[in-house]
């Protein structure tokens, strides 16, 4: 492999991970598609003797038995330790069910050996496919923001947290292809990928039709809205101590701030009293707070009121509480 692709990616993933100089083993999420694959002979490369790998078989279509034996073959021949696992998918959305058995398995599967960072393929096409297919849906900046370059799971069996990195995102899908191409391995075809029922097979194929359309720069787009989320996280979480009160189990949130501090705000009350809802429905309820001045959401009640932040001060507010139970 050119030394140039190599030092690429191990710029890359220094950026994700500041912490590769201290050795350790990496992970290596690999289905056996040219993307997964190429993520291997990079890393493989990068970080020679470092690399383990893992396959995850669904359970959803009978060649997965046998791309997990090609992938196996692969890892053998570079003398990288490998481990197929199998797992069951609950009934739900297929797509977003599969997502959380994998990220289950793969923690399992790596935290056995030992290895607390693992990486997964997702590539330039990748990001812009998930944040058009959210600014189709009107997503708001989290939404926009798509898939993050490392994020913290939690696994189970054994029990720790993991960090994902993705050093994949502004690498191009053909760029990937054609390394695994020059390797001379050819890599598992998953039929699911032309499958237009799905939605973001959908995008892929409206994106591959609109040439104009830079994957790269939609790429670097969502990787300054991530930094523009730290930046609104921290004046949240600030605006949280200043202008959020708690008695018991009612909460008072000082309003008249920016719409999207103010969104969240109430977002975070909600989901400390329980409710388990949608960027989006908090937004409405906002709105109808600032209009009617009441409103209800996911078992919560709100309306206006007046807090008394001291002996001295009355502050315009409103106030968040669990509904009451419904009598029968």
């Amino acid at each position: 492999m050119e030394n140039a692709l190599v030092e690429r990616f191990r710029a890359d993933l220094r950026r994700v991970w500041p912490e590769i100089g201290e050795g350790g083993k990496f992970g290596v999420a690999v289905s056996g598609g040219p993307d997964s694959v190429a993520l291997l002979l990079l890393a493989h490369a990068a970080l020679p003797g470092r690399v383990i790998a893992a396959t995850v078989d669904h359970g959803l279509r009978p060649e997965a038995v046998g791309e997990a034996r090609m992938v196996a073959r692969l890892c053998a021949d570079l003398k990288v330790p490998h481990e197929t696992v199998e797992v069951t998918v609950e009934p739900g959305n297929l797509q977003d069910r599969a997502r959380e058995a994998r990220y289950e398995a793969l923690c399992g599967a790596f935290g056995r050996r030992g290895a607390e960072v693992f990486a997964t393929a997702h590539h330039a096409e990748d990001q812009a496919e998930t944040v058009l297919m959210r600014l189709n849906r009107g997503s708001g900046l989290s939404g926009l923001a798509g898939i993050r370059a490392r994020r913290i799971v939690f696994g189970e069996n054994p029990l720790g947290e993991y960090l994902v990195v993705r050093p994949l995102l502004h690498w191009r899908r053909t760029e990937l292809a054609q390394i695994v191409a020059d390797a001379g391995i050819d890599p598992v075809r998953d039929p699911s990928n032309d499958d237009t029922r799905f939605d973001r097979v959908q995008m892929r194929q409206a994106l591959a039709e609109t040439p104009w359309l830079d994957p790269q720069a939609i790429a670097r787009s969502a990787a300054y809205l991530q930094d523009a989320e730290e930046a609104v996280d921290d004046a949240v979480l600030d605006a949280s101590h200043r202008y959020v009160f708690w008695e018991g189990e009612v909460a008072f949130v000082h309003w008249g701030h920016a719409r999207l501090i103010q969104t969240e705000l109430v977002g975070r009350v909600l989901s400390d009293l329980g409710a388990e809802v949608p960027r989006s429905a908090v937004a409405q309820m906002v709105e109808q707070l600032k209009t009617d001045g009441h409103a209800t959401l996911g078992g919560v009640m709100a309306k206006r009121a007046w807090h008394q932040k001291d002996p001295l001060t009355q502050v315009d507010a409103w106030r968040f509480e669990r509904e009451p139970p419904r009598k029968t």
